[in-house]
């Protein structure tokens, strides 16, 4: 039997309460756990004879004045070991003064099982560079109207006019991408420009959260409806009353948790658990799921959920968006952090379009972000991402493969230059109103929002303009 390398964690600076906590997540993955109080006993350990098992370490708070000595410490002992830090900030710019002292990744408490475990596999593979999944992306993103979203492939634009469309009525709406191609980006898009947009936007990500309490955190509970049930709690469904619920992962849900949501939705009344009465709620479901609905999800709550359904394109296959979403989020950079603005050469986004890019655009955000930070000069060049031309040249994973462009194409999008696709990957023209309506979003982007100026170009009078935006379902407000 092939024996399995020991993976071990260290623990710097965490109290008892989160050593416990990260020890279970992380030994779900394979990891052991070890702690260290102070910066003396996790060199002595790194020094140790169990010191080479240590693949990663996790710094549990972190400030501006000790945290750059906790690094300096570790590094000093073993120069490329990988360090996460864990913080309660909420400003990118903690993320980059993390960064900019050494560390390899960010998290956010309370930080999710999977991301954790995300961090930890991104981190000690050696393929990858460290840091490479620090996931920045969400901090990056501000709520951007469906016409603000970057990306000029057919079957993103597809997507949107679906996602468009939907926001539009009360129904719910199912949202399917691989993790990383921006699930709730668009969620959080679909509830701004839907007729909930002063309402509330809950999340609850079902994968997080234990099976015997979901029910509770769906619906709430009365006080003594089980151990433990010392007073009584508001379902999020009753506390996005009158707003939306992403339910991030639906297809985590238990068997009888999908049948008590799909008995919700077809009368409006929830019942939190312990209680024999209901309360009434006029809220919106917006699912996500990483994959299709598995064949066993409960048929009533997957016909009601996926009346809708917008499916997001791998960014492997959307690489002429790179350009525009790598400068895109440059711009994010330098006016969230301080950071001073940086352009791409077209030597570099030709390395990033070769990519896979398995970890998708919060993939990308990562890598752009990590490279700004060490970036000297006023613009990144390929020399910046030497992991990325490495990997999508010699790693054999499926999604690492070097995604093919026409030449016409890859020019085009080195270039920036906006255009309308008009045929699909497989070589046929596409659908007359997705291009009629490829080419309205442009207007109203080009002439920023104009809608006089857009009709004047496009030789419509403002009816007609906006008759068809409302039959595109296209936001008035973009």
């Amino acid at each position: 039997m092939r024996e399995v390398p020991i993976r071990s964690l260290l623990l710097f600076d965490t109290d008892a309460d989160e050593r416990r906590l990260i020890s279970a997540i992380a030994s779900r993955a394979g990891w052991s756990v070890v702690g260290a109080p102070d910066e003396e006993s996790a060199a002595a350990l790194l020094g140790g004879p169990h010191g080479r098992d240590v693949r990663a370490a996790l710094i549990g708070s972190w400030d501006t004045d000790r945290g750059p000595q906790m690094i300096s410490a570790l590094r000093a002992k073993r120069e490329k070991l990988p360090v996460i830090v864990l913080s309660h900030g909420e400003s990118v710019s903690i993320a980059v003064d993390a960064m900019r002292a050494g560390a390899s990744d960010f998290l956010v408490r309370p930080v999710a099982p999977e991301r954790l475990i995300e961090a930890l596999a991104a981190n000690a593979d050696r393929r990858k560079a460290v840091g490479e999944l620090a996931p920045v992306s969400e901090k990056l993103a501000p709520v951007l109207a469906l016409e603000q979203l970057v990306g000029a492939a057919p079957e993103f634009r597809a997507a949107l006019a679906v996602a468009a469309k939907g926001a539009r009525n009360r129904l719910p709406i199912l949202i399917i991408g691989e993790p990383g191609t921006g699930k709730e980006t668009i969620a959080r898009a679909i509830h701004a420009a839907s007729l909930r947009a002063k309402g509330p936007l809950l999340t609850l990500d079902c994968k997080a959260i234990a099976a015997n309490i979901i029910d509770s955190e769906l619906f709430g509970h009365e006080k003594g409806a089980f151990p433990g049930a010392f007073t009584p709690k508001t379902g999020k469904l009753v506390q996005a009353d009158t707003g939306t619920l992403l339910l991030d992962e639906i297809g985590a849900l238990p068997p009888e948790t999908q049948e008590r949501l799909d008995r919700m939705l077809a009368t409006g009344e929830v019942r939190p658990v312990g209680l024999n009465g209901s309360q009434s709620v006029d809220v919106r479901i917006i699912a996500t799921s990483s994959n299709p609905l598995p064949e066993d999800f409960h048929a009533g709550l997957a016909e009601r959920i996926g009346a809708t359904t917008v499916t997001l394109p791998p960014l492997r296959d959307r690489s002429g968006d790179i350009p525009s979403l790598a400068r895109h989020f440059l711009n994010r950079l330098s006016d969230q952090t301080g950071l001073r603005p940086l352009s791409i050469g077209n030597d570099a986004l030709a390395v990033l379009m070769r990519y896979g890019w398995p970890g998708n655009v919060r993939q990308l955000a990562g890598v752009l972000f990590r490279a700004a930070l060490q970036c000297d000069g006023q613009s990144l060049t390929a020399e910046h991402f030497p992991h990325i031309a490495i990997q999508s040249r010699y790693t054999a994973r499926r999604t690492d493969f070097s995604p093919t462009l026409s030449e016409a194409r890859s020019e085009e999008a080195l270039a920036a230059s906006p255009g309308v696709t008009l045929y699909t990957s497989e070589g046929h023209l596409r659908p007359l109103e997705e291009i009629e309506a490829d080419i309205i979003r442009l207007a109203i982007g080009h002439y920023r929002g104009s809608m006089t100026e857009v009709a004047r170009r496009l030789g419509i009078g403002r009816s007609t303009l906006y008759r068809k935006l409302g039959d595109l379902g296209i936001d008035t407000a973009a």
